[in-house]
């Protein structure tokens, strides 16, 4: 079964008067909806835009996997547990809160805007020292979720054989399944196989490949 969501679907969040717009995917604070908390072992997927010097305030966070795409501009990271870090475009950040961690993230320019993806998943594990890192590259899993694959495409690819797929737009149109996705579109893949994800011209989009839900132990 694929169920696609249009951009206009998504939630409206941030802080428009100070430079942070975010849309959310999935459920979020205000946005409470009993029939959208997540899929497979994701919990968010949001789209966020900060303006020159803005971003979120040191914030806790706990018992969660959480994966930053940086699509234009560069991140500034800190966080209680000693991490520092700039992600740059093209540069995926992950986060494992652990048994818990206080965080801050800003656009670091002051000229230049920010955008990117950040994703939200269940641990596979609770508890646990924080950890962080910073890599590029097109396939990476979250650091405490290992039935959890993201890739990133630009052209026609094969979509996983797996129990869940996410695939996010992030540019330009992709073709799946009899639909076209334009950007923050997205499509929920549940127990599909051989399907394609077609692309006509420049193209981003990421894919989650899930291996199972949440367990709560």
């Amino acid at each position: 079964m694929t169920e696609v969501r249009r951009s206009g679907e998504r939630y409206i969040g941030g802080d428009a008067a100070n430079g942070i717009e975010t849309r959310h995917a999935f459920s979020f604070g205000p946005h409470y909806d009993p029939d959208n908390l997540s899929f497979g072992l994701l919990l968010a997927c949001n789209e966020e835009q900060l303006a020159p010097n803005a971003g979120f305030a040191r914030h806790p966070h706990r018992d969660v996997e959480i994966v930053t795409w940086v699509i234009e501009g560069e991140l500034r990271h800190e966080d209680d547990a000693g991490h520092r870090g700039l992600v740059h475009e093209g540069e995926v950040q992950r986060l494992s809160a652990g048994s818990g961690v206080l965080h801050s993230e800003r656009n670091a320019s002051p000229d230049r805007p920010l955008r990117f993806v950040q994703m939200w998943l269940h641990p596979a594990e609770f508890g646990g020292e924080p950890s962080y890192q910073i890599t590029r590259g097109q396939v990476v899993s979250p650091l405490r979720q290992p039935g959890a694959v993201l890739s990133a495409h630009t052209g026609t690819a094969r979509l996983p054989d797996a129990p869940f797929v996410y695939v996010h737009v992030v540019h330009g149109e992709v073709r799946l399944g009899g639909e076209t996705l334009g950007p923050g579109d997205s499509a929920r893949v549940r127990d599909e196989a051989g399907l394609t994800a077609e692309c006509g011209g420049p193209a981003e989009y990421l894919v989650w490949e899930m291996h199972g839900e949440p367990n709560y132990g």
